[in-house]
């Protein structure tokens, strides 16, 4: 039987890794290869996995920590992917807070599947609205270094760094960026794209058909230092169900309005985001508004263009900020929602938290001294 070819997509909250999946898809399915994504996450209700289904692919989700310390479930959910409709090409997103990738989750699949599992280069997703304050050393990145540490990391441990949004960079910056990887990591391929508008997602799509080099190291990683880093942020998952009270409202606006909110408090707040993501969602309808760097405006980057009475916002959140103020922020703004737009609405499936210590179930690193 051939052999699956697993694809992991890896990169910074709020780099654009769930919007390049989408259409490496599609890219894929072109070609006329079958497709499988998985997803996954710290916490449940994850706005990615919505997302993506409602786009009509085939996606399973791990969720209460990353594929590194739940790898026995993302060899479970690959399986069930590969079950009667078999894909050719699995797509997988990790938590975009997760390292160490290459020896936790590549090298094990290589030595504990090599018959059912061929890899693809490790490809990690640059977010540019950090990336050109950390490569560039600025005194003020809105995280600390040990955050920073974790964006470094997962570029050191990429086959493939591909510089993602160039459709909102000037071409001065898009160079710059490319050559900050480059004289960093000289053993990289760059690849720079926008996902959005799918200019070089042809190339990147074909590099990841290419055999996999099989790498001669891994990373040195201090997994104090990650932990902590990870521990920085908080994180929140919930949905907030609004009701219209006599008249529809355009879904669009008040998903606008309502994540505009959130970034107005977190920025009052002095908490920068990694990445805030909010999907509107009822029946067929789906939007999606996000919110990835203090100065830069929200955005929706899915759009519904229709109105509706009820509609559930789920809400995906990873700032620095303890999850207590983050919980209070998001039930403030729900309130102010309802308020100001004439809405009954209700916070429920309320996760919050800080991330727990990485302990991966396999950890097989290469040339590390």
């Amino acid at each position: 039987m051939k052999r699956l070819r697993y694809v992991m997509i890896g990169g910074f909250l709020g780099a654009g890794k769930t919007t390049l999946i989408g259409r490496l898809a599609r890219l894929y399915r072109e070609q006329g290869l079958r497709v499988g994504i998985v997803t996954n996450d710290q916490a449940e209700g994850l706005v990615d996995t919505l997302s993506l289904r409602a786009q009509g692919f085939d996606v399973g989700e791990v969720t209460g920590a990353c594929f590194c310390c739940k790898f026995n479930d993302l060899v479970r959910v690959v399986g069930e992917l590969a079950g009667d409709n078999r894909p050719d090409i699995i797509l997988a997103e990790p938590v975009g807070s997760c390292t160490d990738l290459a020896a936790t989750v590549l090298e094990p699949l290589r030595h504990l599947y090599a018959a059912e599992v061929e890899l693809a280069p490790l490809a990690v997703v640059l977010k540019p609205e950090h990336g050109e304050k950390i490569l560039g050393d600025a005194s003020n990145v809105g995280f600390s270094p040990k955050a920073a540490y974790i964006f470094l990391k997962q570029l050191e441990e990429a086959d493939i760094v591909v510089v993602n949004k160039i459709d909102k960079l000037s071409l001065e910056r898009v160079d710059r960026l490319v050559d900050q990887v480059q004289e960093r990591f000289t053993d990289k391929q760059v690849v720079a794209l926008s996902a959005r508008t799918g200019v070089g997602c042809d190339e990147l799509a074909q590099l990841l058909l290419e055999p996999e080099n099989g790498r001669a190291k891994t990373p040195e990683m201090d997994y104090d230092i990650y932990a902590e880093g990870e521990a920085e942020l908080g994180w929140l998952n919930c949905t907030v169900k609004v009701r219209g009270v006599d008249t529809a409202f355009e879904v669009d606006d008040l998903l606008a309005d309502f994540v505009e909110r959130l970034a107005a408090k977190c920025e009052s707040s002095g908490a920068e985001p990694a990445h805030l993501k909010v999907l509107a969602a009822d029946d067929d309808l789906t939007a999606v508004a996000n919110w990835v760097c203090s100065g830069i405006p929200p955005e929706t980057s899915i759009r519904s263009a229709v109105k509706a009475k009820e509609v559930d916002l789920v809400v995906n959140a990873r700032v620095a900020i303890a999850p207590e103020i983050l919980t209070s922020i998001v039930n403030e703004v729900a309130k102010e929602l309802g308020l100001g737009w004439s809405t009954n609405t209700e916070v429920v499936e309320m996760q919050s938290f800080r991330p727990g210590r990485p302990m991966p179930t396999h950890r097989m690193p290469l040339g590390q001294s």
